[in-house]
């Protein structure tokens, strides 16, 4: 985790910010991930913890080194961190059983469709079988690839941004593979899209 303190905004907060000035004049709100710590330590057994939809940004100088992973995708093909290089990316992590993972689908798909060759998706799942995250993404029209991770590899390689357990998580990758952005929680459409553009050379 970069040193610097990132800036931490609730999904509502996010919004109102930037329907008045852009990501660029968002005030910084001080958060931490003690709730998930709370849920994790719980008797609850939905399967799951969900986040509140909390944003943390990164900073150029907060970000740190590009991120290294690997796995296997559910159609055999090795995916690495280095290979999302080179344009901005959306890592979002899922399962089919999580009932935040589906609300969110639909929003993950048209962002997927609106940015077409700019940005690179992909999700990593952490708890299904190949037919069921297929039937999963059949429904619900999910076309980019996702890691199959039951064994946990790629959630440890990242897990200085993803807690354990804290599904869903989405991530923003910029060009060189750094973390520019995280999403505990299901995603705002409007917030993940400014996110995705502030990663975008020469739009952010």
């Amino acid at each position: 985790m970069p040193a610097s303190s990132p800036r931490r905004l609730t999904r509502r907060g996010l919004l109102t910010a930037a329907g008045v000035a852009g990501l660029a004049a968002l005030t910084a709100c001080s958060s931490d991930d003690s709730g998930l710590a709370e849920q994790a330590d719980s008797a609850d057994d939905k399967g799951y913890i969900s986040g509140d939809g909390t944003v943390t940004e990164y900073g150029e100088e907060e970000r740190g080194e590009p991120v290294e992973f690997s796995g296997t995708l559910f159609t055999g093909e090795e995916m690495t961190g280095e290979s999302l290089r080179g344009q901005p990316a959306v890592v979002n992590f899922w399962y089919a059983g999580c009932a935040p993972c589906r609300a969110e689908a639909p929003h993950l798909r048209a962002l997927h469709e609106e940015y077409a060759d700019r940005v690179g998706f992909l999700g990593v799942n952490l708890r299904d079988e190949r037919g069921t995250a297929e039937a999963f993404e059949r429904t619900f029209g999910i076309d980019y690839p996702s890691i199959e991770d039951r064994d946990g590899g790629v959630l440890m390689d990242l897990s200085n941004f993803v807690p354990a357990q804290a599904v869903p998580t989405t991530l923003v990758l910029d060009v060189e593979g750094r973390v520019s952005a995280r999403v505990l929680g299901q995603i705002d459409e409007s917030v993940l899209r400014t996110l995705i553009d502030d990663a975008l050379p020469g739009e952010g």
